[in-house]
């Protein structure tokens, strides 16, 4: 080894280990996530400089040897936690406080090796809506599990948030990413996580709701309309009434049908529910409101009244907090996601479509119901 690179390498080795020290004392004061700031700005360092050519090919094999050398007993320094280290601040750049503050480009820029490392708060106002006390609850190996699986950031702060508020083991969170919770939770803009007592029952919650319901037996040109919005709620509700059955089995499993325009009244004021249900599994009311439009931001407000008024009036001592959902025709998730999260009540919004969606040919090419009941039970005889 070529004596500059040693020379630059020890550098290096005493710019990190002054870091790690400055890092056990400010923790040994009591100063939160000092470990996770610590192992980004750390991160931050080696990307700087193995990333433009300054380091030799095996900088960082050597610069651990080094480290474990120096610092007798020093845990969580490997080549391979230094490389997870170096990924953790690539895949959350957006959140260093220094490139969020000049102007961003595609190059790293050099670091000299004998600077001290500044531990540089996570910079979350870069990111909308992001979790940030979540992500800085979790632990530096629940963080490396979520990034080495998972690449859409959308998903990676669902786990984050998942592995926060149920205080998941590393094997915990990388079993919920091997079920794929995050696609079976069929993306509904929810505040489950964040309103629901406990995190078991948020993913349960979450597991329970799809983003799109077809509801193929209304038709809207059978109730005298060219578009659903132009069809009267409270018929549509009929109809849904009408197929109970159906609609429960679109909707899934465990759900029991409670009533429709469900009357609480408080201080002589009538408040009616369209559609009230109970789920076994969840233990909970489920409240929606039905709306043939589209999503508009009064349907939470109105929605989060309801569901304070089951709960104070309605839900029984064992049972868990009411849930809400907006049914509607057509919703921006992205708006739905950002103006859910100030209610207190938890919440979510699904859109549904009916068979007059469909294109015409795959409706008529398809037999009614009952007709195909029909051929089947024929075909047994």
């Amino acid at each position: 080894m070529h004596d500059n690179n040693i020379q630059t390498y020890n550098s290096a080795v005493t710019t990190i280990k002054n870091a790690i020290l400055n890092a056990q004392y400010e923790a040994a004061k009591g100063v939160n996530n000092i470990q996770l700031t610590l192992y980004y700005s750390i991160g931050r360092f080696i990307s700087q400089n193995s990333r433009n050519g300054k380091w030799g090919t095996h900088a960082i094999a050597t610069i651990s040897q080094l480290l474990k050398k120096d610092m007798p007993g020093l845990r969580g320094y490997s080549e391979t936690s230094l490389k997870r280290m170096r990924s953790f601040y690539e895949e959350w750049a957006e959140l260093d406080p220094v490139l969020n503050s000049s102007i961003k480009t595609d190059e790293f820029s050099p670091v000299k090796t004998d600077e001290i490392i500044d531990l540089l708060p996570f910079n979350f106002s870069a990111v909308d809506a992001f979790p940030a006390n979540d992500f800085r609850s979790i632990g530096f190996t629940h963080h490396s599990e979520i990034l080495t699986q998972c690449k859409d950031r959308k998903e990676r702060m669902f786990y984050i948030s998942v592995c926060a508020r149920e205080h998941l083991t590393p094997d915990g969170i990388k079993n919920c990413i091997k079920q794929n919770l995050y696609s079976k939770k069929g993306q509904m803009p929810n505040n489950f996580l964040q309103r629901l007592p406990s995190g078991n029952l948020a993913k349960r919650a979450i597991l329970a709701f799809k983003d799109q319901y077809m509801l193929d037996f209304i038709n809207v040109e059978e109730l005298g309309a060219r578009d659903i919005e132009e069809v009267n709620e409270t018929v549509v509700e009929q109809k849904i009434v009408d197929n109970i059955k159906k609609f429960i089995l679109k909707f899934g499993k465990d759900f029991l049908f409670v009533g429709n325009q469900y009357t609480i009244t408080v201080a002589g004021h009538d408040h009616r529910i369209d559609l009230l249900f109970y789920n076994r599994d969840l233990n909970c009311l489920v409240a929606i409101e039905l709306k043939t439009g589209a999503f508009k931001q009064i349907y939470l407000g109105e929605l989060n009244g309801y569901l304070r008024l089951l709960d104070d009036y309605v839900r029984k001592p064992h049972e868990n907090p009411s849930i809400g959902i907006v049914l509607c025709k057509s919703a921006d998730k992205t708006y739905v996601e950002y103006m859910i999260q100030d209610y207190d009540k938890p919440m979510g919004v699904a859109t549904f479509t009916t068979a007059t969606d469909m294109p015409e040919r795959f409706r008529n090419a398809l037999p009614d119901i009952e007709e195909l009941k029909k051929l089947l039970s024929s075909g047994d005889e």
